[in-house]
């Protein structure tokens, strides 16, 4: 598969942009420092490729995976404190769910999380050939709309873009409670020559993966009587 040229890519995108909130409430004093002091040190730069992942972290990883769109970072942390030889990249838009993962860096000593508080695409983009295990997209904005699903993240070019990235047998992780949006993703899926879905019957599919940390937005779900779907797609 050839590698796409990272300007002209984003230049094709420009026009879309990124939608939603990108922040809400003010930030308490404390996480407004670490913006300041933190994030730059922590913060990818994606002016050019990058053409060594390892040189970026400290603890020489063994594996690089990519949670797209964190929200307050609760899961990410955990992980990222489970598994302190892999490596984790983190793409966040939105400037709140940026400090709350910096306050659980901070708090939790972690040296394994590199952050790109923008558009995941970029980063993606970036990123060398098969240079990831894993990538998890955990809850990702529905746009429920009909006029706005093109919005949606999943899509059939996403998911070919995605596959340069993983590695053959590296893993998308994939959570929703919106049925929906679940149906949408499996058949761009099912259609793709990139990805297989190795379910067999509806564990698979209804039981989080092995260390699971539940989501503030899981939990809220959960709540209101919806029942995340957790899929797990295979690169070929």
């Amino acid at each position: 598969m050839t590698s796409p040229d990272v300007s002209e890519l984003r230049r094709a995108r420009r026009d879309a942009g990124l939608y939603g909130r990108r922040k809400g409430k003010a930030l308490r004093p404390y996480q407004a420092g670490l913006i300041a002091d933190l994030l730059p040190k922590l913060q990818l730069d994606l002016s050019a490729r990058i053409e060594a992942p390892n040189n970026l972290f400290p603890d020489s990883p063994v594996d690089y995976w990519l949670e797209i769109g964190f929200g307050g970072g609760e899961r990410l942390a955990a992980d990222a404190e489970a598994h302190p030889r892999l490596a984790f990249f983190a793409c966040e838009p939105f400037v709140n769910g940026v400090a709350k993962l910096l306050v659980e860096i901070e708090q939790r000593g972690l040296r394994n999380i590199r952050i790109h508080p923008g558009d995941a695409g970029d980063l993606i983009d970036a990123l060398p050939d098969n240079s990831l295990s894993g990538v998890y997209l955990l809850y990702p904005d529905p746009w429920p709309k009909r006029r706005h699903r093109s919005r949606r993240f999943v899509s059939d070019s996403m998911l070919i873009r995605l596959a340069r990235v993983l590695r053959p047998g590296g893993e998308l992780r994939f959570a929703t409670d919106i049925d929906d949006y679940a149906g949408w993703t499996l058949a761009r899926i099912l259609r793709s020559p990139d990805f297989v879905w190795p379910a067999r019957s509806v564990h698979d599919w209804m039981t989080p993966w092995a260390g699971w940390t539940q989501t503030r937005y899981e939990a809220k779900a959960l709540r209101e009587g919806r029942r995340p779907a957790y899929l797990t797609f295979v690169r070929r």
